[in-house]
C-alpha cells in the first residue's frame, strides 16, 4: 500500500477520499482538513501564494490552534482592556503581539505583507526569535479584534503580550550582571599587558617616565573593573558585616579592595608590586558564577509565570435569564454562575449546576483520559471541557483556588533548604572566620616585627587564602560533566544533580508519559461479525472525527464522513453513516442500539471500545498507551543498585497495577492528588531515604520541586522542565542509566578537587604568613591552583557514551 499525500499546507497525511482541495502556485493542491484548506484560499486570495515558495518548514495546522470565540476577541476592543498593552500616539495605537504558529522565516513574510495590505496598519514588523509582532494601526478604522482575525484568516493565533513583572525584574538584572561581566573581561585584559610590562621577568627596557606611565594605565583600567564590575561583592560584604553573617563576599571585597589599594599605593610611589591584574582576574572568576547563578532564577521566575498564564483571560456569566454575558476573569464574584463551552477552560473552582461533560483534569493529574462529570461534581480552575456544556456555580477564585494551591506548595518545596547545604554555609562561615582570625593576628605579630613588611604579608595571606580554587573545585567538575551529558540527551539545570546521585536510594516515577509515551494508539481490532478490519476502522473513524476526546486520535482521519453525530458524555457516541445508524463506546451503551446483550470483554488489558449498529456489536477495539522501550533498562538498573522503586499516578484505572507488575517496581498507588503525591515524599524523607522522582506533568511539580534529585520528560510542560534539576531531553530513559555512572566518575573528580584546593590553602597560608611569599607569587600559586582544578574537571568530557547493554549499572 502506497504512503499517503502529505498536506500541501502542513506536511499532515491526507486522509483516502478527501475532499479538500484548492488551487495554489498554478496547480491542484490537496489538504488535510476544510481548516488547512480555508487557509491556504485565504492565502491565494491575498495576491500571497509566494509564500508557499518561500517557506523552509510546513506551517502549522490551523485545527491545533487555540479556539477563540467572537466575543472574547472583541474583549479587547475595549478601552479598559486595552490600557495595559495598547499604547497611543496621535492617531495611530501601538501595540505588542504574540504569535502562535510560525514554523519558519517564510511566516514573518507572510503575516508582515498580509498585514501591511490592510489600510488601517502602518507598520508591522514580526521578530522571529520570540515570535513577537509589533504593530501600529488606526484603531478607529480597524478594531483590535478584526486585526486579531485577520491573522486567523490565515493561520496564526495572537494574543496581547505581557511580560511578567518578576521575569522582567530578572532579566533586567541578568543583563546588568552580563555588562558587568563584560566590562571585567576586557579590561582586565588590557590592565594585564600594561601590569606585564613593568615586570622586570619581561626585560622590557622602559625609561623611568614610561614605566610610570604603564602603572597609572593600569590602574585606570582597573578602576571600573572594581567601581562598576565588582560592585556586587562590596555591597553583600557590607550587608553581611551589617547582619553579622560572614560569606564568601567579605573575604572577596577583602582580596580585591586590598590588591586594588595597594596597586594604587605602587602606582603612586613606584614601590612594591602591581596587583591590577589580579584584581581583574578575580573579579572574572567570580563574576561567571553570578551570572550563571541569575540565569537559574531567572528561568524559575518565567516557570511560575507560565502556571498562571493557565487561566483563561475571560470567561462567559450567566445572568438572571441564563443567558451568557462575556467577562473578564477579574470581574468574577464568588457565587455567580459561568458557562463553559466544549473545548473551554475552566475560568474558577466551582460546582456544576446543570450539564453532562467529561473533563481533562490532566493539569492536576497528569492523566490523559478525561473524567465523566455531571451535576453536583466540582471542577478545578484550568482543566479543560471537552464535550458538552456546563454551568457551573463559582466556589473559589484567585489565590483560593486549586491551581493556587499547586503554586504555594511549588514555593514552599523550593524555599526548603537541604541539610547538607545548611552544613555547608555553615563550615563555610567557620573557615572565613578562621582565616580573617588569622590574618589579623600575624598582620599585627609582623607590624612590631617589621612594619614595612606587614601590609605586604598580610595582603600575601588574603590573595593566598581567596577561596577561588574551592569555589571553581565543585562547579568544574559539575559544568564538564554537564556538557557530556547533554550530548547523551540529559540537560542538567541545577549543579548538585551529580553530586546527588550518589546518595539516591529510592526512586519514584510517575506512569503516563513517563514510563509510558502519555497517548493512546490502537492496538488491536477484534471483529464480531462479517466487516474486516479496515471496514470496521473507517466506521469508527468517521464517528471519533467529530469529537474531541484523546481517544479520537488514536483512529486517525477518516474516509468518510458520519452525520449527526451526538456525543454521551463518559458513554460514547453515536451517529449516522451512510444511513447506517452506529454506536462507539462502552459494551452496555452500544448493546442498547441493538437491544442485545452486550458481549463479554476480553480479559486482554487495555482500554477496550465496543462498535456496533441496530443489528448488533460488529467489532472490539482495544486502545493502550504502551511502555518505553527502555523503560525496563532503567528499572534494572536501579535494581541493580539496590534502589527501592515506587510508581505514583493520578490514574485511577488498573494499568497502574499492571505497569507496576510488569516493571517489577515494588510499591504502586494510583488516583493521587499533587498533595497526596508530595505527602509520600514527605513520608519517605521521614525515613530518612534520599529521593529521585522522574515525571513529566504540572501534577508532578510540587514533587519534583521537593524531591532531593528531580529529572523532568524532555515532552513534560514548561513548569515541569524548569522546576526539575534535569530534563531529560531525548525522552530516553537510558540516558539516566548513563548518567549513574558518570556521576560517580564526577564524584571522585569533586573529592580529588577539594583536596587540592585544601592542599593549596593549607601550604600556602603558613609560607605567605612566614613571608616567604611575596603576593606576586600567591597571585601565580592561586592560579596555577585555579588552572589545576579546571583542568582535572575537564578529564570528564573524556566520558564516552555508554551502550544500552553496558549501561545497566
Amino acid at each position: 500500500m502506497s504512503a499517503p499525500l502529505p498536506c500541501y499546507h502542513c506536511s499532515l497525511p491526507v486522509p483516502a477520499g478527501s475532499r479538500f482541495c484548492a488551487t495554489v502556485l498554478g496547480a491542484g493542491r490537496e489538504f488535510c482538513c476544510p481548516g488547512c484548506q480555508a487557509v491556504a484560499e485565504a492565502i491565494v486570495a491575498g495576491g500571497l501564494e509566494s509564500y508557499y515558495s518561500h517557506r523552509s518548514e510546513s506551517s502549522v495546522n490551523p485545527q491545533a490552534l487555540p479556539q477563540q470565540l467572537q466575543d472574547e476577541l472583541e474583549l479587547y476592543d475595549r478601552a479598559d482592556v486595552q490600557q495595559a498593552f495598547v499604547h497611543h500616539d496621535a492617531d495611530l495605537a501601538e501595540t505588542t503581539l504574540l504569535l502562535e504558529g510560525i514554523s519558519c522565516a517564510a511566516c514573518g513574510w507572510l503575516i508582515e505583507h498580509r498585514l501591511r495590505q490592510l489600510p488601517a496598519v502602518a507598520e508591522a514588523r514580526l521578530n522571529l526569535s520570540n515570535h513577537r509582532l509589533q504593530v501600529r494601526w488606526a484603531d478607529s478604522q480597524l478594531p483590535l479584534s478584526a486585526l486579531l482575525n485577520e491573522l486567523r484568516l490565515i493561520g496564526y493565533a495572537a494574543h496581547p503580550y505581557q511580560a511578567d513583572r518578576a521575569a522582567e525584574q530578572l532579566a533586567a538584572e541578568n543583563r546588568l550582571t552580563l555588562r558587568q561581566l563584560g566590562v571585567a573581561g576586557l579590561l582586565w585584559f588590557q590592565a594585564m599587558m600594561a601590569t606585564m610590562a613593568t615586570w622586570p621577568e619581561f626585560n622590557i627596557d622602559l625609561s623611568p617616565e614610561l614605566h610610570q606611565i604603564m602603572r597609572w594605565v593600569a590602574m585606570f583600567l582597573t578602576t571600573p573593573i572594581v567601581f562598576y564590575s565588582c560592585a556586587p561583592f562590596f555591597k553583600g560584604a557590607m550587608r553581611d558585616l551589617r547582619t553579622r553573617h560572614l560569606t564568601m563576599d567579605v573575604s572577596v571585597s577583602l582580596a580585591i579592595g586590598s590588591a586594588y589599594v595597594a596597586g594604587i599605593w605602587t602606582a603612586i610611589t613606584g614601590n612594591g608590586e602591581l596587583y591590577f591584574d589580579a584584581v581583574g582576574m578575580f573579579a572574572l572568576f567570580l563574576l561567571t558564577g553570578r551570572y550563571l547563578e541569575r540565569r537559574a532564577r531567572q528561568r524559575t521566575a518565567a516557570a511560575t509565570a507560565q502556571l498562571v498564564n493557565l487561566l483563561p483571560a475571560s470567561c462567559l456569566r450567566l445572568d438572571a435569564d441564563g443567558q451568557g454575558e462575556r467577562i473578564l476573569l477579574r470581574e468574577l464574584q464568588l457565587g455567580e454562575q459561568v458557562l463553559i463551552h466544549p473545548g473551554a477552560v475552566v475560568p474558577a473552582d466551582g460546582r456544576i449546576v446543570q450539564g453532562q461533560s467529561s473533563v481533562d483534569e490532566s493539569l492536576l493529574t497528569g492523566e490523559y483520559l478525561p473524567l465523566p462529570r455531571g451535576v453536583g461534581d466540582l471542577v478545578t480552575a484550568g482543566t479543560l471541557n471537552v464535550e458538552g456544556p456546563l454551568h457551573v456555580k463559582v466556589e473559589a477564585l484567585g489565590p483560593d483556588t486549586r491551581l493556587s494551591a499547586i503554586v504555594r506548595l511549588l514555593d514552599r518545596a523550593q524555599a526548603d533548604k537541604p541539610r547538607l547545604a545548611e552544613l555547608a554555609d555553615k563550615a563555610a562561615q567557620w573557615f572565613l572566620l578562621i582565616t580573617l582570625a588569622l590574618v589579623v593576628v600575624i598582620g599585627a605579630v609582623w607590624w612590631h616585627l617589621d612594619s614595612d613588611r606587614a601590609f605586604w604579608v598580610v595582603l600575601a595571606m588574603l590573595v593566598a587564602t581567596c577561596p577561588c580554587a574551592l569555589s571553581l573545585a565543585t562547579p568544574t567538575a559539575l559544568t564538564a560533566a554537564t556538557g557530556t551529558l547533554h550530548k547523551l540527551g540529559l540537560l542538567l539545570t541545577r549543579g548538585h544533580v551529580l553530586e546527588g546521585l550518589n546518595q539516591i536510594d529510592t526512586v519514584i516515577f510517575d506512569k503516563t508519559g513517563t514510563l509510558t509515551e502519555g497517548r493512546l494508539t490502537l492496538r488491536a481490532i477484534h471483529p464480531l461479525g462479517s466487516d474486516s478490519d479496515d471496514t470496521c476502522l473507517a466506521l469508527a473513524a468517521a464517528l471519533e472525527n467529530h469529537s474531541e476526546h484523546p481517544i479520537a486520535r488514536a483512529f486517525g482521519q477518516a474516509p468518510a464522513a458520519a452525520e449527526s453525530v451526538s456525543s454521551v458524555p463518559g458513554l460514547g457516541l453515536e451517529g449516522v453513516i451512510e444511513g447506517r445508524r452506529l454506536r462507539i463506546g462502552q459494551a452496555d451503551f452500544v448493546a442498547q442500539l441493538s437491544g442485545k446483550p452486550a458481549p463479554v470483554m476480553p480479559a486482554e488489558a487495555g482500554q477496550w471500545l465496543l462498535l456496533g449498529d441496530a443489528q448488533g456489536p460488529l467489532a472490539w477495539f482495544v486502545l493502550d498507551d504502551r511502555l518505553r522501550g527502555d523503560a525496563p533498562t532503567l528499572l534494572a538498573a536501579c535494581k541493580a543498585r539496590g534502589w527501592k522503586t515506587l510508581l505514583l499516578s493520578g490514574d485511577t484505572s488498573p494499568m497502574v497495577t499492571s505497569v507496576a507488575r510488569d516493571l517489577g517496581i515494588d510499591e504502586a498507588h494510583g488516583g493521587l492528588r499533587p498533595d497526596d503525591k508530595l505527602a509520600m515524599l514527605h513520608t519517605l524523607h521521614s525515613q530518612g531515604r534520599k529521593v529521585l522522582m522522574l515525571g513529566d506533568g504540572v501534577n508532578d511539580v510540587p514533587v519534583l520541586a521537593a524531591a532531593d534529585i528531580s529529572v523532568a520528560m524532555g515532552s513534560a510542560t514548561d513548569l515541569a522542565k524548569t522546576s526539575a534539576d534535569a530534563v531529560l531531553l531525548s525522552n530516553r530513559l537510558d540516558a539516566l542509566v548513563q548518567a549513574f555512572a558518570l556521576a560517580r566518575r564526577t564524584r571522585h573528580v569533586i573529592i580529588e578537587n577539594l583536596l587540592w584546593a585544601g592542599l593549596y590553602n593549607g601550604l600556602m597560608l603558613p609560607f605567605a604568613a612566614l613571608g616567604w611569599i611575596t603576593p606576586v607569587w600567591a597571585a601565580v600559586g592561586m592560579s596555577v591552583s585555579s588552572l589545576t582544578v579546571v583542568l582535572n574537571a575537564l578529564r570528564l568530557t573524556r566520558h564516552r557514551a555508554l551502550t544500552p547493554s553496558a549501561g545497566s549499572v
